[in-house]
């Protein structure tokens, strides 16, 4: 048998497993709730009970699955567990090949409304010679590549097996994109193989968090609009700390205790994730400001039928123990040319003249609108920022 074989795969949920959630659903225990406190203790319960009716009653799986479906998905074992990706090849005899990577609590479902753009610019009003092969892997312990049946899967490990994906798809040099989690791998991958990568494109900065109040030394030299923005770092990083992440805290330390309650409920699993869209979009009163519900909701799917909200958690355990994820100090410095897309709502606010100390920026841009999830929020900025920085690389 062939340890390198790539092996095509469907997204196959069985009606079995579709009539449980429903089942589910139709029982869930609702708990009480205070009046007039909004997200400001979790998700509000008339918001949920909406959601999960309309999970229940109008979500149509079938349909995402064939949307999902539609682009070619394969699975691979590297390093001892299983790799699902989509490999989406273009057309165009000169196109780039181009590794894409999600985050928590994201899956590749993030990147429908990317693919088609980046594979076929000349279908969506772009340039064929900006034409990208994509790959979108899950990451191990997520959902079709979940879950993780060993200890020591950090970022740094899940980098590695992306590098050898490549290598067995016959990309020996290749571009790399990511946000949240898929950030901090793209920029490992980076750091690790600069013989093999083009360019790092990220919607988030590692290097962008402000984690202590600035000090006189650390104003001194930047503009008067960048010392503004180093301050606002500090305080949405310390906003963030104190009322925004426990949840990443729970999921370093506890992750099996947590997979208990999100892997027998689903509307547990439900306002899991559906908090976080809300908190980290660059949304107002519910999730559906920045994002399509329904794909908010083929996301929160895939967690469900793989049953992969405690191994996706542990990414968070084993990167927090190896020190580069939740509670790392700073990355080391890196030389591969990197783009960064800034979104308004991001998590961090990150300052050019402080990343240039850390990356080899070669492209930077700021956008008006959009949060954490960039391709789901504004998928045709990043498309176009995408193409702007390894047309610069």
């Amino acid at each position: 048998m062939d340890d390198n074989a790539v092996t095509p795969f469907r997204i196959e949920i069985s009606d079995a497993a579709i009539q449980d959630l429903h089942d589910r659903l139709d029982r869930t225990r609702w708990p009480d709730e205070l009046p007039d406190v909004g997200w400001s203790y979790g998700t509000p319960l008339a918001y949920l009970k909406e959601l999960a009716a309309y999970w229940r009653n109008d979500f149509d799986w079938r349909a995402a699955e064939a949307t999902l479906n539609a682009y070619d998905q394969f699975t691979t074992t590297i390093d001892g567990t299983n790799v699902h990706f989509l490999h989406v090849r273009s057309a165009e005899p000169t196109a780039r090949p181009l590794l894409v990577t999600h985050g928590w609590p994201g899956s590749v479902a993030e990147f429908l409304r990317i693919l088609g753009p980046l594979t076929d610019p000349a279908a969506h009003g772009g340039d064929p010679a900006e034409a990208f092969h994509v790959v979108a892997p899950s990451i191990p312990g997520y959902g079709f590549s979940g879950p993780t049946t060993e200890t020591g899967w950090d970022l740094s490990r899940v980098g590695n097996a992306f590098v050898e994906l490549m290598s067995r798809l016959g990309y020996e040099r290749f571009g790399v994109h990511g946000g949240d989690w898929g950030a901090m791998i793209s920029r490992s991958i980076g750091l690790g193989h600069t013989d093999r990568v083009t360019g790092v494109h990220l919607t988030m900065l590692p290097t962008g968090i402000q984690r202590t109040e600035p000090t006189e030394a650390e104003l001194a030299g930047l503009s008067e609009a960048d010392q503004a923005r180093l301050k606002l770092s500090y305080e949405r990083t310390k906003t963030f700390t104190s009322d925004g992440s426990a949840y990443g805290m729970l999921q370093s330390t506890r992750p099996q205790t947590l997979s208990y309650a999100l892997t027998d409920s689903p509307v547990g699993q439900l306002s899991w994730i559906a908090e976080k869209f809300k908190a980290w979009t660059d949304s107002t009163d519910r999730p559906e400001d920045a994002i399509d519900r329904d794909q908010m909701l083929t996301n929160i799917s895939i967690y469900w039928f793989t049953g992969t909200a405690g191994s996706s958690a542990r990414l968070y355990y084993e990167s927090a123990h190896a020190g580069t994820g939740f509670r790392g100090g700073p990355p080391p410095a890196g030389s591969v040319p990197t783009g960064v897309a800034v979104f308004p709502a991001e998590l961090s606010v990150p300052i050019r003249q402080l990343a240039e100390k850390y990356d080899n920026i070669v492209h930077w841009a700021e956008y008006e609108h959009g949060g954490h999830f960039a391709a789901m929020e504004q998928p045709d900025v990043l498309v176009a920022d995408l193409r702007t920085f390894f047309r610069k690389v």
